[in-house]
């Protein structure tokens, strides 16, 4: 390994499927599912013809203070358990402050707490609004609490990029390293907004499943019968620092980031390109970035939302690179698609399959059920092999593209 390159020496996670990254493997390999009416816990008396959710395993509040929990909006609570986790797992790295920097994007930032002092602006008058509300609701507030916590100097940053914000940090942490400017970056993505007016919105633009009956079967990337995602959230955070930096103080590594590639459709603020040519520019940008042909490509961590026109796209532009025999998976059928946290979380998982050997396998899906336009070898079980260099792909609304690739080394 390169001493110049990114290695991956701390992963922390909360999500549908567990509370910490091996909770998350664990139930993903098994064909868990995150997904379930969340009616009366999160959409009380909202009205909405469809209330099916995948809201983290753990309430991350219970992780935490209860001062702490209380300043804080559930969209960074998460972040900070994520992040809590990942330091430890990179062995709590001594690092000057001034040559760490955080990166954690996310699609919407405090939704939750804008709602709610809303609510409260209008009910009960301007007196009662909480002082904190600010940075509570502001995106970069999951960033900047992080910084705060781990005295990070080297810059805060937060991308919001709709679907693809959390591996666009994830880009941004490489681009910091690769420069001189950081040795080490806290990086990822958080994501806690399911709420009614986000549920509503989604279901009017029809991006929405609305297979309530059995909410475990809702999400169906590349099924012939998809029809739509399922609104989850979470927060995945990865530790990234240069080989040298890693290597001169013993760390052990996960994997290494090898190549990083951002393109964008300039074509719809919702739709994906038809011709993929986007995601096809991502893909090949984070290929020449990373020195490795298709071929050292084990399989592809797909984006793969469980929306007709998404996953056709995405399924057009694999095949275009890599040919019909790609290799794939589709965690958000478990998973459900954690918006701004979705890039990072999968992320972790690519690593894991790195580490571990194996892929995991794309639920809700059989021989019978697969849409045979999307002509690709899509995991149904467990895959057991050595895994060189994965591939994960993050698209969003605007045209956001982002392609990562990880390797052993």
């Amino acid at each position: 390994m390169d001493a110049t390159e990114i290695a991956v020496t701390g992963m922390g996670a909360s999500t549908p499927l567990g509370g910490n990254v091996a909770a998350t493997w664990n139930s993903l390999l098994a064909g868990g599912s995150g997904i379930r009416d969340v009616g009366m816990d999160f959409l009380q008396a909202s009205g909405l013809s469809m209330t099916i959710a995948a809201p983290m395993a753990v309430d991350p509040a219970t992780s935490l203070s209860p001062v702490e929990a209380k300043r804080l909006d559930r969209v960074q609570q998460a972040a900070m358990v994520a992040a809590a986790e990942a330091w430890a797992n990179a062995g709590s790295p001594e690092v000057d402050g001034t040559r760490l920097a955080v990166v954690v994007g996310t699609g919407v930032g405090g939704i939750r707490t804008l709602l709610q002092e809303d609510d409260v602006l209008e009910r009960r008058g301007q007196r009662r609004v909480s002082p904190r509300t600010v940075p509570m609701l502001m995106p970069n507030g999951p960033a900047a609490a992080l910084s705060i916590r781990y005295g990070a100097k080297a810059g805060s940053y937060t991308p919001v990029s709709a679907c693809s914000s959390g591996a666009e940090a994830l880009v941004q942490a490489t681009r910091l390293i690769r420069s001189g400017e950081a040795d080490v970056v806290i990086a990822g993505g958080t994501e806690a907004a399911i709420t009614p007016i986000t549920v509503a919105a989604f279901l009017q633009t029809r991006a929405l499943s609305t297979r309530t009956s059995e909410p475990g079967s809702a999400s169906r990337p590349f099924a012939a019968d998809r029809d739509g995602f399922v609104l989850g959230e979470g927060a995945g955070i990865l530790v990234l620092e240069s080989a040298q930096h890693a290597k001169a103080r013993g760390a052990a590594i996960h994997a290494v980031l090898r190549g990083v590639g951002i393109a964008s459709d300039a074509f719809h603020m919702t739709a994906p390109a038809e011709d993929g040519a986007g995601q096809i520019t991502a893909i090949h940008k984070a290929l020449r970035d990373a020195g490795i042909s298709t071929t050292d490509v084990g399989h592809i961590n797909a984006h793969a939302t469980g929306t007709t026109v998404g996953d056709l796209s995405e399924a057009r532009a694999i095949r275009t690179v890599f040919g019909d025999a790609a290799v794939v998976t589709a965690p958000k059928a478990s998973l459900s698609h954690l918006f701004g946290a979705a890039g990072a979380v999968e992320a972790i998982l690519a690593v894991q399959s790195i580490a571990q050997g194996v892929i995991p396998p794309t639920r809700n899906l059989h021989d019978g059920n697969i849409d045979p336009e999307i002509g690709l070898d899509v995991v149904m079980a467990p895959r057991h092999g050595t895994q060189n260099a994965v591939i994960s792909n993050s698209f969003g609304f605007g045209g956001q593209n982002v392609c990562l690739v990880f390797s052993k080394d």
